[in-house]
């Protein structure tokens, strides 16, 4: 999930298992082992419904596909900023006085399915139509409480040109070859070869896909926080290569990114689907310059994968209906339409064979990575967990910290923070 107001489908409905809505358990989050059936049937009333950014301000008029299906049902949207929405949210569960159905940034799910605030998601919904990296940010205690609706993940952005002057690879595919081509691109021109961030907030989003490369495993099968492995300490040296050899800036000032990277003043860099818009604001035809690679493997393939996820609450007064809604969002149809509305990434697989998302190639490299996106630990003190990965990432590329004293330090924090589980 980014908070940014950008962000990144009308309208085929699909039918849900007829089958009458019954009790819910009100067992703790976790514990839950199954949802109740939701109808598909005379459908009728009011779905209230919270979502951010631009997905608030396009939510309302695009339902009118649903609603046209459903004519006796309302989708009644309340449009609410980023900054304010995880407050909002937990708020409104502690006061059981929720929406039917919210937007949830996916390293949310964990804290707020622990409340037990939401409802655990109908079996009718068919989870193996979803990224495998998406879907997992909806399970909680080996419970899915939503459905993934948008997804992100991050690629190698890299000047072409620069590459056939260094003659190296603009797709390196091992992190020897990253290495290579970023150096390669610095010889050729370029002030720095490869643009990462050296700590910060939102820092882990772009470090952790080298911890999973290597074969890290963040949590254990008994539920055990796992951060200072073998494999996060090789991550960590790896990462902090590129600040030791002087490839990667450890200072860039805000704003500066996108307008020196079509300089050519950086080579590479890697981020999310969203920058292709803001390089198009700064050269119009930057799309035939650059390349957009997959993240090179280590041991295996791995990239960062976040976005969005759609909950129905536990205290709705319209299950039925607001299932009925969460199950039309997630149609491929309605997908590749929200995407034409909005730019955001379907988290339906098949979504991505329909229109645009079949034939543009830059956005080809954005599906094909997010086949091996994963999701950061679904578990209720996960920010603050990252925010300790953020700090302890900045002395690493800044001070020249030791990686496994690195590794160390966000073990024993985390430790002390916990799961929440």
């Amino acid at each position: 999930m980014r908070r940014t107001t950008r962000v990144s489908v009308a309208a085929m409905a699909v039918s849900l298992l007829a089958l009458a809505a019954c009790g819910r358990s009100d067992t703790p989050a976790g514990q839950e082992t199954s949802a109740a059936p939701v109808a598909s049937t005379d459908l009728s009333g009011t779905v209230t419904v919270w979502a951010m950014g631009t997905e608030g301000e396009a939510l309302g008029d695009f339902s009118k596909a649903f609603t046209d299906k459903y004519p006796n049902v309302k989708i009644d949207v309340t449009a609410i900023p980023w900054d304010a929405a995880h407050d909002k949210i937990a708020t409104a569960i502690a006061a059981k006085q929720t929406p039917d159905v919210s937007m949830i940034g996916t390293t949310w799910m964990g804290e707020f399915a622990s409340t037990g605030g939401l409802d655990p998601t109908p079996d009718v919904v068919d989870k193996s139509t979803f990224f495998d990296g998406a879907w997992g940010s909806t399970v909680v205690g080996d419970v899915s409480y939503g459905v993934p609706w948008y997804v992100e993940t991050r690629v190698l952005y890299l000047d072409t040109a620069l590459a056939q002057k260094a003659n190296v690879s603009p797709t390196p595919a091992t992190w020897a070859d990253l290495t290579a081509t970023a150096k390669g691109l610095q010889n050729a021109g370029a002030q720095w070869g490869i643009n990462l961030q050296p700590g910060q907030t939102g820092a882990w989003q772009t470090f952790l896909p080298f911890a999973w490369q290597a074969g890290a495993n963040l949590m254990s099968s008994d539920g055990k926080l796992t951060l200072d492995t073998p494999e996060m300490v090789k991550a960590l040296t790896y990462y902090q290569s590129f600040f030791t050899d002087k490839v990667a800036p450890t200072a860039l000032p805000d704003g500066t990114l996108e307008p020196d990277f079509v300089a050519g003043k950086i080579g590479s860099f890697i981020s999310g689907p969203w920058e292709i818009g803001t390089l198009k604001t700064l050269d119009a035809g930057v799309m035939s310059k650059i390349t957009l690679a997959p993240l090179p493997a280590d041991v295996k393939p791995a990239s960062f994968i976040g976005g969005s996820d759609l909950a129905v609450f536990k205290n709705t007064k319209n299950r039925d209906a607001s299932w009925a809604f969460v199950q039309w969002l997630s149609d491929p149809k309605t997908q590749a339409a929200w995407y034409t509305t909005t730019s955001d990434l379907p988290a339906v697989q098949s979504a991505w064979t329909l229109g645009t998302l079949a034939t543009d190639p830059a956005l080809k490299v954005f599906g094909d990575q997010m086949k091996n996106g994963v999701a950061a630990p679904a578990i209720p003190t996960w920010e603050q967990i990252a925010g300790v990965i953020d700090t302890e990432l900045e002395k690493v590329c800044k001070s020249g910290e030791d990686p496994a004293q690195a590794a160390k330090n966000i073990q024993q924090q985390a430790d002390q923070i916990g799961t929440g589980l």
